[in-house]
């Protein structure tokens, strides 16, 4: 027998090849690209926006909103342990469409922020998969994040997240007095008229944490615009 030499064939890593690389925008959906998210700090609320894979059913749905509810009363308000220093991580408020949901929160660092979120995502997505009896993620892609530094980003922030609905043109009916149910709106005490309230009943639990932040307590409240009314809608623009 003569001795062959066998061609060594190594693992290619790295150039051309198919399906390699990130996965292409779907049409209408821009994915967010992965550069150094801005700083965190205590004193800045943040507003966050998530969004869920193309395969995930429309959210707006009261039994849906159930399932959410629960997420949002056990995730709202988390101690985070960072390096061995503990810090607390907040949703104040949030709002609930069709393919996302909008937050406004409060952390002390980025990775604080990077570890509530998480917390909070897990909770949503074993609340829906155990709904629609599926596995597998529900969130698609990184999440937005916009660090709210003076009283008028702030106040269009809360605004933009409170009415989003009214901003995607959502029918909101008449029996909420003009709130958007599927938002945590009877648990903000920013509103220029509080009859929308009429006798209705509080929730049986609160699904936000109270704000530390002195822009969200105070400060937006001295933004030239004021209170928010139950009609507003956010302009074009506004995130």
């Amino acid at each position: 027998m003569v001795a062959r030499q066998q061609e060594l064939r190594f693992p290619k890593r790295g150039g051309k090849r198919d399906r390699a690389g990130r996965k292409p925008n779907e049409p209408g959906r821009p994915r967010l690209r992965h550069g150094k998210r801005p700083t965190t700090k205590a004193r800045f609320p943040v507003h966050i926006t998530k969004r869920m894979r193309s395969d995930v059913p429309r959210l707006r749905n009261f039994e849906l909103m159930s399932v959410l509810r629960r997420a949002f009363v056990h995730g709202c308000f988390m101690r985070v342990l960072v390096d061995g220093t503990e810090f607390a991580f907040r949703i104040c408020q949030f709002s609930v469409q069709g393919n996302h949901i909008h937050l406004i929160c409060e952390a002390s660092s980025n990775v604080a922020l990077a570890r509530g979120i998480q917390g909070w995502s897990v909770r949503v997505a074993r609340g829906l998969n155990g709904f629609w009896e599926r596995d597998g993620s529900v969130f698609d892609d990184r999440y937005h994040v916009e660090i709210l530094e003076s009283p008028s980003q702030t106040r269009n922030a809360l605004c933009y997240v409170l009415q989003n609905a009214r901003r995607h043109g959502e029918r909101i009916d008449p029996k909420f007095g003009g709130s958007d149910p599927f938002s945590s709106a009877w648990w903000f005490d920013g509103w220029r008229d509080e009859t929308w309230r009429g006798e209705r009943s509080p929730p049986a639990m609160r699904t936000v944490a109270e704000p530390a932040t002195w822009l969200l307590r105070v400060g937006w409240r001295k933004s030239p615009l004021g209170l928010i009314r139950i009609d507003e809608v956010p302009p074009a623009g506004l995130r």
